[in-house]
């Protein structure tokens, strides 16, 4: 069965975005989260999104500025197989993308049935949704820090949530920190 995995950039107050959706913040890079996002992209599995996010990294992605900006990431996202959720998308022109329209709880379930590890990546609002219904096997946070005050929560109107229990630290030269957390 195959584990599902979030990764999202969340600034020092749990944001994933701030107030207008704006998440520029978060895109900071240095030379050590290059190389970190690279050896993450070396991985195979199923790249998941929520619309939103999934336009936001079509629309860089399969660039040419996307790889020469970043070649080996963006060598990943665009190898890895995708899906992603939504109810008003038609196409998808993103090499490799699957679009899911059904229940998502049921299409998640189905997902996990498969070979290959699913990682949500961004998306906040789907993540929220799939932790409520306890389907995230590993939550990855990397913890920017900044105080935005305001903005759109990770884990807004998700309730019962369980206690998590923390993997792994790595602390970055920039002072982002990266977590790795189980359901525990």
């Amino acid at each position: 069965m195959a584990r599902l995995c979030s990764f999202t950039m969340l600034s020092l107050d749990g944001c994933y975005a701030d107030a207008n959706g704006d998440m520029r913040w978060a895109h900071a890079s240095d030379p050590e989260a290059k190389a970190f996002a690279a050896e993450n992209a070396k991985s195979n599995g199923v790249l998941v999104f929520g619309r939103i996010t999934y336009q936001m990294m079509a629309s860089y992605w399969p660039t040419e500025l996307a790889a020469k900006n970043d070649a080996a990431v963006a060598e990943g996202m665009n190898r890895m197989p995708k899906v992603v959720f939504s109810k008003t998308l038609r196409s998808a022109e993103w090499s490799g993308t699957t679009i899911a329209s059904g229940e998502l709880v049921g299409e998640v379930k189905k997902l996990k049935q498969g070979k290959l590890d699913l990682v949500v990546l961004g998306s906040g609002t789907l993540v929220g949704a799939l932790a409520q219904a306890g389907l995230i096997d590993e939550y990855q946070l990397l913890v920017n820090p900044l105080v935005l005050g305001d903005g759109r929560r990770l884990f807004a109107g998700v309730t019962g949530m369980p206690r998590l229990a923390l993997e792994s630290t790595r602390r970055f030269e920039n002072g982002n920190v990266f977590l790795r957390y189980r359901p525990g």
